[in-house]
């Protein structure tokens, strides 16, 4: 069975730090690309980063560009998402999603879901709240 569980979110100040960690089992890691993203309630999902099986390409939102990288560890099974500099917009619930091809992972994060294909599995989400 394959899992993908995120951890790590809670709630911090404006300008503050948070590390994600995508923890996933029942495949392997290193034969998928990972996407991060993101939704708020009333709002359709926003991509926020991709990164390749070996992690030699990474995709950023203009949004979060120079203030969130994405990093992975295969033989952890682990994906992380480390993000400072956080501002109140990025207030979300986030969620890691698995792909065999990071194209695809690229174009559904810049492009959005385009009702013929998506990411192959899902985690949960975790909460992730900045507010003063």
């Amino acid at each position: 069975q394959v899992q993908l569980v995120e951890s790590g979110g809670g709630s911090v100040q404006p300008g503050g730090s948070l590390r994600l960690s995508c923890a996933a089992s029942g495949l392997t890691l290193d034969y998928y690309a990972i996407g991060w993203f993101r939704q708020v309630p009333g709002k359709e999902r926003e991509g926020v980063s991709c990164i390749s099986r070996r992690g030699e390409n990474t995709n950023y939102a203009d949004s979060v560009k120079g203030r969130f990288t994405i990093s992975r560890d295969n033989a952890k099974n682990t994906v992380f998402l480390e993000m400072s500099s956080l501002k109140a917009e990025d207030t979300a619930v986030y969620y890691c999603a698995a792909i065999r091809v990071f194209r695809l992972c690229v174009s559904l994060s810049t492009e959005g879901y385009n009702g013929r294909y998506d990411m192959d599995y899902w985690g949960k989400g975790t909460q992730v709240t900045v507010s003063s």
